[in-house]
């Protein structure tokens, strides 16, 4: 598929702001409502577009909740064969407390990003997800005291200036 500025427009845009109107986003780019619907549409069904969701704020949360716990966990296994790699990462996965997965090289073989309620609850999921599984080696489990930067956007500022 062929992008234009148009779609990187379109792709940015909708990083910043997903739920903008359709009138307002064809305003932005400089298209028509319906080249914009149609425009988005398509990027949606070529996968560029995988979901759009609202972005909470972890510390406002927290706050509501009266906790909140970040924790950057990096992990080891034993064997790393795909059969193996692939069995730790659907258990993971199916983990609500893990927020982010990444499979990573060199060093660990996992990176996990969990929000958990507290520590005890950090020791309950550590429990099941690490202790028990006697593929993992070595877990080393780092706790955020301060989030400094959170985005979630894809920098495309390179892909639209190669236009």
């Amino acid at each position: 598929m062929e992008l234009d500025n148009i779609d990187w427009e379109l792709l940015a845009a909708l990083q910043d702001d997903a739920s903008l109107p359709n009138q307002e986003l064809a305003e932005r780019v400089h298209v028509s409502p319906p080249t914009c619907l149609r425009r988005v549409r398509r990027l949606r069904e070529a996968g560029l577009i995988e979901r759009q969701v609202a972005v909470l704020s972890e510390d406002a949360v927290a706050a509501q909740l009266g906790h909140g716990l970040s924790a950057i966990v990096e992990v080891t296994l034993d064997r790393q064969g795909a059969e193996h790699a692939d069995a730790f990462e659907r258990r993971a996965v199916a983990e609500p407390a893990v927020t982010q997965c990444w499979r990573v090289a060199p060093g660990p073989d996992f990176v996990l990003i969990l929000r958990v309620p507290d520590m005890p609850a950090y020791q309950v999921l550590a429990e099941r997800l690490f202790t028990q599984d006697a593929n993992v080696r070595n877990v080393k489990a780092f706790f955020a005291t301060r989030r400094a930067k959170f985005g979630t956007a894809i920098p495309l500022d390179h892909a639209r200036a190669t236009f």
